[in-house]
């Protein structure tokens, strides 16, 4: 069996969303043929909470190895973990690499500096690396022109193209989360092997109990309406127009409540006070443990998944959405593979697609008008069937397939 290594610094406990993208592919890799090996960063050096729940969702035959990081100092000059770690990641690494007869190593980013180590361990090792997209390193920063988004986009362009040129494999969750750093990098030349999948789901995931579980509408006498995940700069006009079609449609939502969770630093509630249906909305911004949210969506009347304005964007969390097996409502950009899992699904009754030539009139009449059929829905029943193609297992496949190409040619 060939061993494969994984260097990402955030890891169970860590509850950032990310994590999920190394765990899954960790968890069902080794069935195809390589063994997992997990370089990451020990869970005191994070600054996000921990969450011991997370640790459940871990196969046992996942190999972990942790090192330190630089702890955040005060000020704050920078608490990237992957700048923080990153001496300590590459020192191990070379161990690790030299010791277990690694075939390949993987790198999901974000953190954007941890891909660096990919070309500096190849061309001190040799083994061939591979580079995973989350998200674009260098992209659109409408919304966030303070000076450390500029300046952190300005190393971007000059530390990408070094990252990319000697790797072997470039992944993402969608292939126009790379394909422009490809252009750029390599432009006449030729393109390292790429490969494209979702983040994908375990659906063992959601027969894990949390520790503790406490509903944000507890004691509520509403119809729990949940939308899970951050507020995304580039999904002001998803809001703000559902909103507004919402402040239209008052009568219609008697007896329901809106709960978002998790949105982060935006204040959603101002913008629903703004609009005047303050009274239907209760925020939480803070993130909860992601055992706890998947056993909320199953608890709620419908799940509310909302997405971006950028086509390429994906929603990881449409699957947990599906799989909670409530109705869900969905805005996502008409050419969002988003909208081709729910169609495929027969999960596409409460879905809006936005068309950005469309006037907003007429986003906000589709809008209102599939929230209401939302509200009222029955025989909810989607082919989940269809989302195995997507699942960790089958990601895994495709990446195990990719990797045996790379390395036995």
């Amino acid at each position: 069996m060939k061993n494969l290594l994984i260097i990402y610094p955030h890891w169970p406990p860590s509850n950032l969303t990310g994590v999920h993208r190394p765990r899954l592919i960790a968890n069902f890799i080794e069935e195809f043929g390589w063994h997992p090996i997990v370089l990451t960063v020990k869970p005191e050096f994070y600054e996000e909470p921990h969450d011991w729940d997370m640790v459940k969702t871990v196969r046992d035959n996942v190999e972990v190895i942790k090192v330190r990081a630089w702890h955040v100092l005060k000020p704050r000059i920078f608490g990237d973990i992957g700048l923080r770690s990153f001496k300590f990641l590459y020192k191990k690494a070379v161990e690790v690499i030299e010791n277990k007869k690694i075939s390949f190593i993987w790198i999901p980013i974000p953190s954007f500096y941890v891909a660096v180590l990919g070309r500096l361990l190849h061309e001190k090792t040799r083994v061939p690396y591979g580079i995973d997209y989350i998200d674009p390193w260098v992209r659109d920063i409408t919304g966030r022109r303070n000076l450390r988004a500029i300046l952190s986009n300005q190393l971007a362009k000059i530390l990408e193209p070094y990252a990319l040129k000697k790797a072997d494999l470039v992944t993402g969750v969608a292939e126009k989360y790379f394909l422009p750093a490809l252009k750029r990098t390599f432009k006449n030349s030729k393109y390292p092997q790429t490969l494209a999948f979702p983040y994908g789901f375990d659906p063992e995931d959601h027969k894990v109990s949390p520790s503790s579980l406490e509903l944000p509408w507890q004691g509520c006498e509403c119809k729990p309406l949940i939308y899970a995940g951050a507020f995304l700069p580039n999904s002001r006009i998803f809001f703000e127009t559902f909103f507004e079609a919402l402040a239209e449609m008052k009568d219609k939502l008697i007896g329901y409540k809106l709960f978002f969770i998790g949105s982060g630093s935006y204040s959603l509630s101002d913008m629903a006070k703004k609009i005047g249906i303050e009274s239907f909305v209760k925020e939480i911004n803070r993130r909860y443990p992601y055992l706890q949210v998947l056993k909320m969506l199953e608890h709620s009347h419908g799940v509310m998944v909302i997405g971006s304005t950028e086509q390429h964007y994906t929603a990881s969390k449409i699957f947990q959405a599906l799989l909670s097996k409530r109705p869900v409502f969905a805005i996502f950009h008409y050419l969002s593979t988003t909208v081709e899992i729910l169609t495929q699904a027969k999960a596409d009754k409460f879905l809006v697609k936005y068309e950005p030539e469309q006037g907003k009139e007429d986003f906000k009449h589709q809008i209102r008008q599939k929230f209401q059929t939302f509200l009222e829905a029955q025989n909810w029943s989607p082919d989940l069937s269809t989302l195995d193609k997507y699942s960790a297992r089958a990601n895994a496949r495709l990446l195990a397939q990719k990797l045996d190409e790379i390395v036995d040619k």
